[in-house]
Parts: structure tokens; sequence; C-alpha cells
């Protein structure tokens, strides 16, 4: 399954992609700020905070809008949303037939903290596909839409960045990935699309591909010539 006979590394992004999280995840983020003072609106902070981590969001809110989220804060919102994911998290429709059957050598890079990610890898029954191949963005120094991430997810599989193809959701992970010079696929298929304006956003930026159904990916890689 994962033995990368074409020379070909598939990267996916966690939420948005392989689990059905962002709504949720932008629930309680709003929900915790509002309750500190600040309301955006569900369209604003997709636009700004949609593929990034929860340092870079942090830090925008501390320069941009004069509050600090202190730790407390955040293991409270923490808490909150691994309860919402404990009994709402879904997996993306179609990723479990996917990957059971899927030719390439792939592996996970997200920008949430490893606890984040298993949990929710975890919750969705799709751990056993990624482990031990799991990246977060706390394992390098600058997040998306930076390339650290992606290439350091390239360099421990031991691939080229030309060889790599990124399947992501968010404006942020298609310039780290763009950044990174991989290859990068939009997906749009997951229930937060419609409220973040997903596809016009991403078609400015021109990835190779975009797709909404999981079943579309291994002709979308046939495709580059990669069987």
């Amino acid at each position: 399954m994962m033995d990368g006979r074409d020379g070909t590394l598939v990267i996916f992004d966690c939420d948005g992609v392989l689990v059905d999280s962002e709504p949720i995840s932008f629930a309680v983020l709003r929900e915790m700020l509002a309750d500190a003072g600040l309301t955006f609106s569900e369209e604003w902070a997709y636009e700004n905070f949609l593929g990034k981590s929860m340092a870079s969001i942090t830090a925008m809110i501390a320069s941009d809008h004069n509050l600090t989220l202190d730790e407390t804060m955040l293991a409270a919102m923490r808490q909150r949303l691994y309860e919402r994911f404990e009994a709402e998290l879904k997996p993306v429709p179609g990723i479990d037939s996917l990957l059971a059957d899927f030719p390439h050598a792939f592996c996970v890079a997200s920008s949430s903290q490893l606890e984040r990610i298993r949990l929710c890898l975890n919750k969705t029954q799709l751990i056993d596909y990624f482990e031990p191949n799991i990246f977060s963005a706390s394992m390098v120094e600058n997040g998306k839409p930076a390339p650290d991430l992606f290439l350091h997810a390239a360099r421990t599989m031991g691939y080229a960045p030309q060889n790599c193809i990124v399947i992501e959701d968010s404006p942020a992970g298609i310039r780290a990935a763009k950044a990174a010079d991989m290859t990068v696929f939009a997906f749009t298929g997951a229930s937060h699309a419609p409220a973040s304006n997903l596809r016009p956003t991403v078609e400015s930026l021109k990835p190779s591909a975009i797709f909404d159904d999981m079943a579309e990916l291994p002709g979308l890689i046939r495709e580059l010539g990669r069987s």
C-alpha cells in the first residue's frame, strides 16, 4: 500500500481533506473568540484562518486585534474541540475506500498539533493507514503558507519535491505546496467548501487540479503520467 513503486509521494492535508473537521473547528474557534470579545463572521474566519496553525492564528490575533490567547484559554478551546470531535467528527466521504487500495506512497502533513491529528485519525478509523507517517507544523519553524512542513515530510519519507503531490483544501496549504515546488491538487469536497467560498478562492491560486470527489484522485494522478 505504501511502497511507492512509482516514485510518487502523495501528501494529504488532514482537516478538510481526510476528516470533515473544519465546520466544527471554526465554530469552536469563533465561540472562544466571541467569549474573549472578538466577533468574526464565519466567512471572514475561513478567509483568514483556514489552513493555518493555531500558533499562526494566535500571533495574528495578538498583532492585529491586541488580544493574547493564553494557554488557559487555548487549553479550554482544545477540550471543547476534542469533545465535539469525539461526538461529531466524520471522515471525508470516500477517503477510506481510496486509501484501502491506493497504489502510491502517502503521508499526512497538517497544521494541527500531533495530538489533534492522531485524535482525528483515530476517531475516523484512518490512523492505521498513516501511522507513523504523520507530520505536524509543530515539527518545523514556519507553518503554512511557508513550505517547511511539506519539505520536512518529503525529506523524511525520502522523496524529492518534484516527485510529490500535495492534496490541500486551503489557500495557505496550496501556497505552501507551490513554495515547496510540489504539484498540488485542491480538494473542495468537504462540507465547509460552500461557507468558505472555497472553489473560487482556490481557482485563483491555479492548482494543477481541483476536485470534489476522492474517487477522482487516482485518475488525476494518472493524467500526470504517474500510474
